[in-house]
């Protein structure tokens, strides 16, 4: 018996390989297929299942394509009803895999049709249970994403995803592993652990929403409060894993157009696409195509695509160091971005050799910043998340937070020069290159951002406050 996690960091996401005797089953993949095939075939197996716990709303998963390369059936559980074809499983139903068993485990709550999956040995005893979005490691699913699909209230869903933890997670035995879908930094519980794995009985004695005195109306209140509203791209994202998408292949082919200057900057009059620069954010800031936007590959890419450009079918052109094209393509197909274009041959330093108009983006260090103060007043924005503001800030900074960046920028004068930091640097540079693109001038990046400012020990800063503590 193989059980490998295959975890991807920018979407705090977990798939799953399982095998036995030259059979695999993968539960919850990602867009790119390819690694899957590649490790069934170093292990000389065929994929037989591929299992999905739920409707992601997060991310685009790959069932449709690797049941398409390998005849594996798509599994569901209960109350699933995609537009393509797959095995709707019953509560209950066994899937053998060589020696081992899949049992469907129905877990409505996060979702009505989201579903464990219990992995029992050759002796029929439980190991090991996949557990989607149901239980996380520190946390459970948010039941606030499936209320319209449902024409259920959140609390109605908390109040049924209470009973699916009891009736069928809590009665198992406490030394099975539980595989989450996802750890800490994903959109889709509010509480989650950095660890991606646990025993069952672990998360019996640590979970919150696990206690065995508990009520129905505690967890209830206790899953529901401080919920924040979900990245917009959500609902999209379902929609595709529901009703079908594109192959990876074919988006792959669309994307990959290696385009001279002269052609790029036609590109863009001609289309109308969003010119998307995925250099770190001081390689931006140094020089970068006017109208630009920055979100940086390395950082936490995808979530931020998803929560900044409204429409997955935006038309992009890409600006990215030279040999991350593939890469960068792949990242966005996996939120649902399926319509890159095309990218700058050459990157940016083809498109300064050509002689083309260039920006730049002002940035400052933390103590450039400290000397201005002492001999003026000076606006400064934090952009960071309002928990992140209230715990500890600039004295006299506002908050103008990147998630809700339509709502923050109607608090900024464009006849004002703004010093912009955020944590470390990656969100202030896209607050300040969106903004930019939208006409404010005056926006001026502060390196290293909060940390490089508290750091410095030149700054006010206000009492600390455990974010833990702040809904």
């Amino acid at each position: 018996m193989k059980i490998e996690q295959i975890y991807t960091g920018c979407l705090a996401q977990g798939a799953y390989y399982i095998e036995s005797d030259g059979e695999a089953a993968v539960i919850d993949p990602l867009r790119e297929v390819q690694p899957y095939l590649d490790r069934a075939q170093k292990s000389g197996a065929s994929i037989k299942y591929v299992f999905e716990t739920h409707f992601h709303a997060d991310f685009v998963s790959g069932h449709l394509d690797l049941s398409r390369k390998t005849g594996a059936p798509i599994v569901f559980g209960p109350m699933a009803n995609p537009n393509f074809d797959a095995i709707i499983a019953a509560d209950g139903q066994d899937f053998k895999l060589g020696q081992l068993t899949i049992k469907v485990l129905h877990t409505p709550g996060h979702t009505m049709e989201s579903t464990c999956y219990l992995l029992q040995n050759e002796l029929g005893h439980a190991t090991a249970l996949f557990s989607g979005d149901t239980l996380f490691i520190g946390d459970v699913g948010r039941p606030d994403l499936a209320q319209k699909a449902a024409h259920l209230t959140q609390e109605q869903l908390a109040e049924t995803l209470f009973d699916s933890l009891r009736n069928k997670i809590m009665p198992l035995h406490d030394d099975i592993m539980v595989y989450p879908a996802h750890g800490a930094g994903s959109a889709c519980g509010k509480n989650m652990s950095k660890e991606t794995s646990d025993s069952l009985g672990h998360q019996k004695a640590s979970n919150y929403a696990l206690r065995a005195n508990m009520t129905k109306a505690e967890f209830v209140k206790e899953v529901t409060t401080g919920l924040m509203p979900p990245p917009a791209y959500f609902p999209l994202n379902v929609m595709m894993n529901k009703q079908g998408y594109d192959s990876i292949d074919e988006v792959l082919k669309r994307g990959q157009h290696a385009l001279s200057p002269a052609a790029f900057e036609a590109a863009a009059n001609e289309t109308g696409a969003l010119l998307l620069d995925t250099r770190s954010p001081q390689t931006f800031a140094a020089g970068f195509i006017p109208n630009s936007i920055n979100i940086g590959i390395d950082g936490g890419f995808a979530p931020w695509v998803g929560a900044l450009i409204p429409d997955v079918k935006q038309e992009i052109l890409l600006i990215t160091d030279e040999g991350r094209e593939e890469e960068v393509i792949t990242r966005l197909a996996r939120v649902g971005y399926d319509f890159t274009i095309g990218y700058l041959a050459g990157g940016f330093a083809a498109w300064q050799a050509a002689g083309m108009e260039t920006d730049h983006m002002p940035s400052v260090s933390a103590a450039y910043l400290a000397d201005k103060m002492a001999t003026e007043a000076v606006n400064i924005l934090d952009v960071r998340k309002k928990s992140e503001y209230l715990s500890e800030h600039v004295e006299g900074a506002e908050n103008a937070p990147l998630d809700y960046i339509n709502e923050s920028m109607l608090q900024i004068d464009k006849n004002k020069t703004y010093y912009v930091h955020c944590a470390g640097g990656y969100r202030s540079m896209i607050f300040a290159s969106i903004l930019k693109a939208r006409g404010y001038d005056n926006l001026i990046d502060v390196d290293g951002g909060f940390n490089a400012i508290k750091n410095s020990a030149r700054f006010k800063v206000t009492d600390y406050v455990c974010p833990s503590t702040l809904l």
